[in-house]
């Protein structure tokens, strides 16, 4: 017997630039109590998204013009599109491959060829998940106090503020191995000029100067919760050597990064 759920019609979007996959998608989702709406690149994808906020994504990797990775990062940076689930299909099965989906936000990684069947049953498993985690959302809501939010969330959902956001998380994630200033700005798509310009204004400083912000106060958090070796750190960071990470935290906190940890262990230790 459907349950409540199973009754709803919930709204998919497919994104895949090939006509076959998608008539392949769209006939095995007709069967299901599902409303189905398609767009053949990333940038389509996300724009559609953010128009009819569907209940879940099924998003292509490879495609041209903005592939899936990039629409992906759009899709969570922007607070309107956050919380909708996102399952990457792709010809692809690599492990980084499949890494690099689930680390951008993705809920899932399904290789293609796929079981119609096993598909069927993971975008009904992400659709009662997410259903679930919007009632309690909700419930919480309804116990705190009321708070307006429109003015922010607007504010925050803006196109610059979102590519934006979008860099900041790549950052965060990749301070190890971060390509260039171009690659990135691909990566959120745009190009290399629109992007310094949007970032000085969103935040008052260069791109270059975020990265070097973000690598000192990730490296601060290992010093203080971890044991780490500062060599490990500083490689783990994004610099070549202890010694470059030293200089560029000395520059910025005014002490080396031994005694950083050693001031904290301190702060950390009972006096007798």
């Amino acid at each position: 017997m459907p349950t409540a759920i199973d009754r709803t019609q919930r709204k998919i979007l497919i994104v895949d630039d090939s006509a076959f996959e998608q008539r392949v998608l769209v006939d095995l989702l007709s069967e299901l109590p599902y409303k189905v709406s398609v767009a053949f690149n990333g940038l389509q994808g996300y724009q559609l998204a953010l128009a009819n906020l569907p209940d879940l994504i099924l998003l292509d990797v490879r495609m041209p013009n903005m592939d899936g990775y990039t629409a992906c990062r759009l899709l969570k940076a922007n607070p309107v599109t956050h919380d909708i689930p996102v399952i990457f299909l792709s010809g692809a099965d690599a492990d980084e491959e499949r890494i690099m989906g689930l680390s951008i936000g993705g809920v899932d990684y399904v290789s293609k060829p796929f079981s119609p069947g096993e598909l069927a049953a993971r975008i009904q498993v992400h659709l009662n998940l997410a259903r679930r985690a919007s009632d309690r959302g909700q419930q919480a809501s309804n116990d705190a106090e009321p708070v307006s939010k429109a003015a922010g969330s607007v504010a925050d959902s803006e196109p610059d503020a979102v590519t934006v956001a979008a860099v900041k998380r790549l950052i965060d994630d990749n301070l190890a191995t971060l390509p260039g200033l171009a690659e990135i700005a691909r990566s959120v798509g745009t190009y290399r000029e629109k992007l310094s310009q949007i970032f000085r204004e969103q935040t008052g400083m260069t791109v270059f100067a975020f990265i070097r912000e973000a690598r000192i106060r990730r490296g601060e958090e290992l010093l203080r919760d971890t044991d780490m070796d500062v060599q490990d750190i500083a490689l783990l960071i994004g610099f070549n050597n202890a010694g470059n990470f030293a200089t560029a935290f000395r520059e910025r906190t005014g002490i080396t990064p031994s005694a950083f940890r050693s001031a904290n262990h301190q702060r950390k230790t009972p006096q007798a």
